[in-house]
């Protein structure tokens, strides 16, 4: 099947606010899935091909941890800190292969032995920083789902991220990740797209200087026109938070009426793919909605209804 003529449609889905739920949880998991195997095929044409060729696309633990802050917001429909860490801690002890850094393991191990809180293990990390990196941002989709219409939503993900990453960059930048979320899935795609009304958004939501000055730089960028190649190195391509997740906001704007593309500027521009194409792809799916990702696509994402359940009961506790 050639790129041109990928389809997408899941029966009996609406073209409403459910859909954006499932769009944003299914676009990320296959950001995800689909940036972990651009690593082995960095060009668009290869890479296509071999999503194309594979039986099941597999996600990492971007998805497993973006699932299980799924199931305790679903669960208890608020953050519970607790909760929350012992849902992730023990979805990595079912399936530690997922890929994880070595940061979880290591909390999860600290409190289980010190019997500290998550947060409070969380903050002694990394010498007492806590942790910048993007696993918060990464896992954020839920939030920004639910909490779309929320004025706490920063203080909402602000406390899902804590319990991992400590760092107030490290929460800054998971906090305006769930606030492009939160924005994109309450546009109309049919509507005219505004990417520098939507980055202004972002840039008065964060709360440090160094999210802030991203933002700020993605915007100029957009406005300059600069390609990906030129944008990821201006923007940074490591873990950090503050790194990587800019350039998953670019992704998306440079490509906001296109999942497919916003998926491949995200994953074929060097860094963090997996990480990128799962942030990059929550925001595309959430604006876009399910429809429009292609469904030979996700009709082969691993774990697929279990996803799509969990979306769709985000969005019913919501409504």
């Amino acid at each position: 099947m050639t790129e041109g003529k990928l389809k997408s449609r899941t029966p009996g889905m609406g073209s409403g606010l459910k859909e954006k739920y499932v769009g944003g949880m299914i676009g990320s998991a296959l950001g995800d899935a689909i940036g972990e195997i651009a690593y082995g095929y960095p060009e668009r044409s290869l890479l296509l091909a071999q999503v194309n060729r594979l039986e099941e696309l597999s996600y990492t633990d971007d998805t497993a941890m973006a699932i299980g802050l799924a199931e305790s917001v679903k669960n208890l429909e608020r953050i519970n800190q607790k909760d929350l860490g012992d849902t992730l801690n023990r979805n990595y002890s079912r399936e530690p292969w997922r890929g994880y850094a070595q940061g979880p393991p290591t909390l999860f191990a600290l409190v289980e032995r010190s019997g500290m809180s998550y947060p409070d293990a969380a903050h002694t990390l990394f010498g007492g920083s806590g942790s910048l990196g993007n696993g918060a941002a990464m896992r954020i989709v839920p939030i920004g789902l639910f909490f779309h219409k929320s004025a706490q939503l920063y203080e909402h993900a602000r406390a899902s991220a804590e319990v991992t990453h400590a760092h107030p960059v490290g929460m800054d930048g998971a906090a305006v990740q769930a606030r492009a979320i939160a924005q994109a899935v309450t546009m109309d795609p049919k509507e005219p797209f505004s990417s520098e009304t939507f980055v202004q958004g972002l840039i008065e939501f964060a709360r440090t200087p160094e999210i802030r000055r991203k933002m700020i730089l993605v915007q100029k960028i957009l406005a300059e026109k600069t390609p990906p190649q030129a944008a990821g190195n201006k923007l940074g391509r490591t873990v950090a938070v503050h790194e990587s997740m800019p350039f998953a906001i670019y992704s998306f704007l440079r490509h906001p009426k296109s999942f497919a593309e916003c998926l491949f500027c995200a994953v074929l521009n060097g860094g963090d793919l997996d990480t990128l194409g799962a942030m990059a792809c929550a925001i595309s799916g959430a604006y876009l909605g399910i429809e429009a990702i292609p469904a030979a696509w996700h009709a082969k994402l691993e774990n697929q209804a279990p996803i799509v359940d969990l979306a769709i009961a985000l969005y019913e506790r919501n409504s």
